[in-house]
């Protein structure tokens, strides 16, 4: 069982940040340095319409190069339809205004809209009168289902990698969809490290809908362009391992082509997965949150720590 979806989609925002400004508003992007970068305690804010209380996603203090000084970054994804979304979003920014007004000139809220639908999604709260516009709100905004995946194939950017199969594309293309994140992943194993990768591979595994079939032909095509990485693909795969593929392949990656990637790699798993393991813990894991990606008993992972 892979980690919960709001709870994976955090930890990528929290690790990758930048990539995710990067890629969605480069010019924002242009304005941040990110060497002064801190995550502030989740905010607990207290909603005036629905009477209740709602943590804010996340939060963070970041220096802002054109007031030379710090402001502050909110980011809430919003995975299902709400049609007060926007109000709740000015009632966050209304409360961090109150909080924090004294100490940072600018707060910018982004909504990262992860649902299967597309539509248009509102941003803007208004209040007007003849003549006279009293109050005009509007958030920054990422709709992923309006993105074209293509756009994004030929990038090192490891939430685009991570978010590609929930962007917009059509049935025809999903076998090429999953083709290209997997050759994506290929380009980040050279920068990132075990842990990063493993996230990225787990939020991804959120989004796709694995057909073994395909992955078994995908998987052969990559292992014979990538002969000496193929192994460290199906390492951090959640949705392959849980097909049973670490249950053979003693004999290795090149007699695996020969055999078939039925019977599993599972010499090779074992190699990597302590480490893997170790990596995700490092990274602010939690055992039962490794336990849930690697699918392993939370007693065998605290047993490793």
């Amino acid at each position: 069982m892979p980690l919960p979806h709001d709870e994976a989609f955090k930890k990528l925002l929290e690790t990758f940040f930048q990539e995710f400004i990067e890629l969605f508003f480069p010019e924002l992007d242009s304005m941040l340095d990110y060497s002064e970068t801190r995550f502030l305690m989740q905010e607990l804010l207290v909603d005036i319409v629905g009477e209740e209380a709602r943590e804010l996603d996340l939060l963070l203090e970041i220096r802002y190069k054109g007031l030379d000084g710090y402001i502050l970054i909110h980011l809430e994804p919003q995975s299902y339809r709400d049609t007060r979304f926007h109000e709740r979003m000015f009632i966050y920014f209304s409360r961090l205004f109150e909080r924090y007004r004294k100490e940072h000139k600018l707060i910018i809220p982004i909504a990262i809209f992860t649902s299967d639908e597309i539509r248009e999604e509102q941003d803007t709260l208004e209040m007007v009168i003849p003549e006279h516009q009293i109050l005009r709100f509007q958030f920054l905004k990422v709709e992923l289902r309006k993105q074209n995946w293509r756009r994004f194939i030929d990038s090192d950017n490891a939430v685009a990698a991570a978010l590609l199969a929930k962007m917009g594309y059509t049935t025809r293309e999903a076998r090429d969809v999953r083709r290209e994140f997997l050759r994506m992943f290929m380009k980040l194993k050279t920068r990132l490290d075990q842990g990063r990768l493993a996230l990225v591979m787990s939020v991804a595994d959120l989004y796709f809908k694995p057909d073994r079939a395909q992955d078994e032909e995908i998987i052969k095509e990559l292992m014979i362009q990538y002969p000496e990485e193929g192994e460290a693909i199906m390492e951090l795969m959640p949705a392959w391992k849980r097909w049973g593929y670490e249950e053979g392949i003693a004999e290795g990656i090149e007699q695996g082509i020969e055999k078939g990637i039925e019977q599993g790699i599972e010499q090779g798993i074992e190699k990597g997965q302590a480490e893997i393991i170790r990596k995700l813990l490092l990274h602010g894991f939690t055992p039962e949150e490794v336990s849930k990606a690697v699918e392993l008993p939370v007693e065998k992972i605290k047993k490793l720590m």
